[in-house]
C-alpha cells in the first residue's frame, strides 16, 4: 500500500507540476533537419513507459495508461491521429521516468533581540532594541525525490529521436489521480510540438 502511494505521488507530481502556480516549463529540443509538416499519425513506441534512476518506480499498468491517455488527449487536440500500429504511424511517442534522491541544505540567519528599557536609536519607545542583538544560524536539511519526465518523438524508419521535451520537478506529497489534471499537464509538455521550423 505504501509503495502504491509513492507511485501515485511520483506519477502525479511529474506531470502535475505543469499545473502549479509557477510550473516548470519543459526544455524542448529537436532535429532542425527533420520535416514535421506532413506527419499527422502517431503511435506509442513499444518501449515507452520505462522508469529508471537511483530508486526506480515500477508503475502499474493503469498508471501508465493514465499517462498514455493524457499524452494521447493532448496530441488529438492538436489535430494528430493516434494509431495502434507503429507500422501505420509517421512518428512514435515515447515517455521515460527518471527519479533521483536529492538533499537540500538551507541556512537561515535570525536575529536575537535583547531586552532593555529606555531610549533606543532604532525605536525610542521600544522595549526591545538591537544593542544586544546577535545572529543565530539555523541549518535545515531535507531529503527529497527529484523527478525527470522525458517525452520523445521517434522517427520509425531510423529509430531515432527527432524531438524531445524534458520537465523536472521536486516530487511533493500530493496524491492526485484526476485524469483531467494529467491532461492539462500533458498539454503544457506538448505545447511546442510540432516545432516551428523554416523561420
Amino acid at each position: 500500500m505504501q509503495r502504491l502511494s509513492r507511485i501515485s505521488i511520483i506519477l502525479a507530481s511529474l506531470l502535475i507540476a505543469a499545473c502549479a502556480s509557477s510550473p516548470p516549463k519543459p526544455v524542448v529540443d529537436f532535429d532542425p533537419q527533420h520535416d514535421f509538416s506532413d506527419e499527422r499519425k502517431i503511435a506509442f513506441y513499444a518501449l515507452s513507459g520505462q522508469s529508471s534512476g537511483e530508486n526506480p518506480v515500477n508503475l502499474a499498468d493503469f498508471q501508465k495508461e493514465r499517462l498514455n491517455t493524457a499524452l494521447r488527449t493532448a496530441l488529438s487536440e492538436k489535430g494528430f491521429t493516434m494509431v495502434d500500429s507503429a507500422a501505420d504511424a509517421d512518428l512514435l511517442i515515447s515517455w521515460h521516468l527518471i527519479s533521483a534522491e536529492k538533499t537540500d541544505v538551507k541556512t537561515y540567519n535570525s536575529p536575537n533581540y535583547g531586552m532593555s528599557m529606555g531610549y533606543s536609536r532604532y525605536n525610542r519607545y521600544a522595549m526591545y532594541n538591537c544593542y544586544s542583538c546577535f545572529d543565530n544560524t539555523e541549518v535545515r536539511v531535507s531529503n527529497y525525490t527529484e523527478g525527470t519526465f522525458i517525452v520523445d518523438m521517434i522517427e520509425p524508419e531510423k529509430q531515432r529521436s527527432v524531438w524531445r521535451a524534458v520537465t523536472q520537478s521536486k516530487l511533493k506529497g500530493e496524491n492526485i489521480n484526476d485524469q483531467e489534471v494529467l491532461n492539462n499537464a500533458a498539454r503544457v509538455i506538448l505545447n511546442n510540438f510540432p516545432p516551428m521550423t523554416g523561420e
